[in-house]
């Protein structure tokens, strides 16, 4: 039985921080903006989420888990939490990515080792993303001091309200806040979704206009006047607070496995996900590996080529405060010289370490050690 391919699993994303910091905000416009993706969602209060967000996206009823009894991390085990990713993820529900909004007062570490421990082979960890009120901030580290923590845990942080803070105190907030994850900056909790998931085109049409296209115009009238004034012409939504960059990288020739991994386990802080497919060439054409990671969260998957398909590495980078020419060079530095030998078993042992194995996880103790 070969191991479970990425097309196969879906994403499982923690959605974490204090209370007022813009959680729920953040999820209503990525179901706003999700453009045909249909997204799940684990929600401690659904009196917090906002119906007709929920309706217009097409996520009530079976898409959407409501625990009102408490903390999540604290009011279920894994076992439990399982049972929810295994309903949510069923072929059936047709889901492309789930988001567990977790409760103010949860510990995101222990959300994030219940995913990872997850037992379903259709889960795999989407990223620990905390969100920050950037007005409040000083006043929430020093009722939580474990907001220090939680910060250094995440594999991305939105920095959400600047619109309400003076640009010198932003300067020096976001300093601060430089650390291992990727910073986004928000305001209303719009973040580009691609940071998230990738969006997929609509079907449902209104004339020559997408369904969702028409939601994002009337979002972005409503959040008009707050975010630039009276008379300033266009939506807050035509300008994402996002910072961040992506590298798009191509390679005709096979890529070297070790100099690959060198750069994987190197890779620089701020760079938040990486997806795509790997050639390694090698004796073996049957085999190009898809890669997804987020943070420090690495997988590979082993899987056929499509029949006619040219052998190309295609990888895709995403993050904020990145060197995006210095990655482009770091990877050419990974492609393999004509006749040099790159795909044997040995050379491929650095991969296979971050291959998923059929039916259980069995990664090496330190594979997921950043985590």
């Amino acid at each position: 039985m070969s191991p479970t391919g990425p097309s196969q699993q879906i994403p499982v994303i923690v959605l974490a921080g204090f209370l007022g910091s813009g959680k729920t905000t953040l999820l209503n416009h990525l179901l706003r903006a999700s453009r045909g993706t249909r997204i799940g969602a684990i929600v401690n209060d659904f009196g917090s989420i906002e119906i007709d967000a929920m309706t217009v996206a097409g996520q009530l009823g079976d898409s959407t888990l409501s625990l009102g009894n408490g903390c999540l991390c604290c009011a279920v085990d894994a076992g439990e939490l399982d049972v929810y990713l295994e309903r949510l993820t069923r072929p059936a529900a047709r889901l492309d990515v789930v988001v567990i909004e977790a409760s103010g007062l949860a510990e995101p570490q222990e959300l994030v080792r219940m995913v990872l421990a997850a037992e379903s082979p259709r889960v795999v960890y989407g990223g620990l993303v905390e969100v920050v009120d950037a007005a409040e901030y000083e006043a929430t580290r020093e009722r939580h001091p474990e907001l220090e923590r939680h910060l250094a845990a995440a594999d991305l942080v939105v920095l959400n309200k600047t619109d309400r803070v003076p640009p010198a105190a932003l300067d020096r907030l976001r300093a601060s806040l430089a650390g291992p994850g990727s910073v986004v900056e928000a305001a209303y909790g719009r973040v580009d979704p691609e940071l998230f998931f990738d969006r997929r085109p609509s079907t449902e049409r209104v004339g020559q206009l997408a369904f969702e296209d028409l939601l994002d115009d009337e979002a972005q009238d409503a959040g008009h006047e707050g975010a630039c004034g009276p008379g300033c012409g266009h939506g807050h939504g035509a300008h994402l607070h996002t910072a961040y960059e992506s590298v798009a990288f191509t390679s005709a020739a096979p890529m070297d496995p070790r100099r690959l991994m060198a750069f994987l386990d190197t890779r620089p802080a701020g760079l938040y996900r990486i997806k795509g497919y790997v050639d390694f060439g090698g004796a073996d054409p049957r085999n190009r590996y898809a890669v997804h990671a987020v943070g420090r969260f690495l997988r590979f998957y082993p899987e056929p080529w499509p029949p006619g398909e040219e052998r190309l590495t295609q990888l895709v980078l995403i993050g904020s405060g990145i060197d995006a020419e210095g990655l482009h060079k770091d990877l050419e530095a990974t492609v393999a010289a004509p006749g040099e030998s790159h795909g044997e078993e040995a050379a491929m042992w650095g991969v296979l370490r971050y291959v998923q194995r059929a039916e259980t996880e069995e990664a090496p103790a330190d594979a997921d050690a950043d985590e």
